[in-house]
């Protein structure tokens, strides 16, 4: 029998207290500082869940990068009727647009950097109303 397990995404950051207050607002969930001062923990609603931890030294990925591939990043499924929405409120947040190519159609997806650098995405199915 396997031991219970869950998951949770742990992003590296400079400045955490920054990027976790960006999380939170993007999600509409709340950050609180973890079991140690150093992780920032971010929980919304939905049960998507995120730490930052305080990394002094950290640097943010390069994303699309030709000559490796990505390790990962962030992927939030929206529904379609909401991309502009849900790409307002990043941008708004501090998120910076990644790849700037005609987006829309039957697949929508959106490439961005959050404030410290990570890579995410918005994508959605075209007539989906849910994510």
């Amino acid at each position: 029998m396997a031991v219970a397990k869950r998951s949770v995404l742990v992003l590296d950051a400079a400045e955490p207290e920054e990027l976790a207050e960006f999380y939170a607002r993007f999600l509409g969930g709340a950050s609180r500082v973890g079991s140690h001062p150093d992780y920032i923990e971010i929980v919304e609603s939905a049960g998507v869940r995120i730490v930052v931890r305080r990394d002094h030294g950290a640097a943010p990925p390069s994303w699309p990068r030709p000559d490796t591939s990505q390790q990962a990043h962030l992927h939030f499924v929206v529904p379609q009727d909401d991309m502009d929405q849900a790409e307002r409120e990043a941008i708004d947040l501090g998120a910076r647009p990644l790849e700037t190519r005609d987006n829309g159609g039957s697949f929508d997806i959106r490439r961005y950097a959050d404030p410290a650098g990570h890579p995410f995405v918005l994508a959605a199915l075209e007539g989906h109303g849910t994510a």
